[in-house]
């Protein structure tokens, strides 16, 4: 639950702190507009992680790839952007696949770390979805590294999760890499 008054006290304090006026004109509605911004990812984080029995005997791969995303990263509040790829192998059923895409928000909209945020996405579509194997990689760009550190744009991060045959099948898994090199 966001804690709308100590968040825009935050966020003034914070313009203070680094040596902005939050009453000047484009500044004084920046409190209010980051209180709506974080209540709007709080609604986004909630979703029915609808499951379909009736197509329980399909037994190959699912992919949704290209999964846009943004996340924060918990080190410096600055974003992180890419795209994820998700498999999965139906034992007894399969889900809606927007369900996939809803997942990655819901897990991405918070301060995060990429490498968590890989493992939550494939644990969380495992202990849902019970499948053969789950497959998740994320690949992004840290604006920590982009705008100062190195500040060496372009670079991307990836980050892999692999569960049950994706893990074990060394076939399983080069498929599902190949897919998402779209070789």
């Amino acid at each position: 639950m966001i804690d709308r008054e100590k968040l825009k006290l935050a966020i003034k304090m914070f313009l203070e702190a680094i040596g902005e006026d939050p009453n000047r004109e484009g500044l004084r509605e920046t409190p209010e507009r980051v209180v709506r911004m974080w209540e709007e990812f709080e609604r986004m984080r909630e979703f029915d992680f609808k499951l379909f029995e009736e197509y329980g005997n399909y037994n190959e791969m699912v992919v949704v790839k290209d999964i846009y995303f943004g996340s924060f990263c918990e080190h410096h509040l600055l974003p992180f952007v890419g795209k994820v790829h998700i498999a999965y192998i139906p034992r007894d059923r399969v889900c809606g696949l927007s369900k996939l895409v809803r997942t990655v928000r819901a897990f991405s909209l918070r301060p995060e770390v990429q490498e968590r945020l890989t493992q939550r996405i494939a644990n969380f579509i495992e202990e849902e979805l019970n499948p053969k194997g789950v497959g998740v990689i994320i690949e992004a760009e840290h604006l920590c590294m982009s705008l100062r550190g190195v500040q060496t744009p372009g670079h991307l991060t990836v980050t892999s999760a692999l569960r049950g045959i994706f893990l074990k099948d060394q076939r399983t898994r080069e498929e599902f890499l190949k897919i998402v090199k779209g070789a």
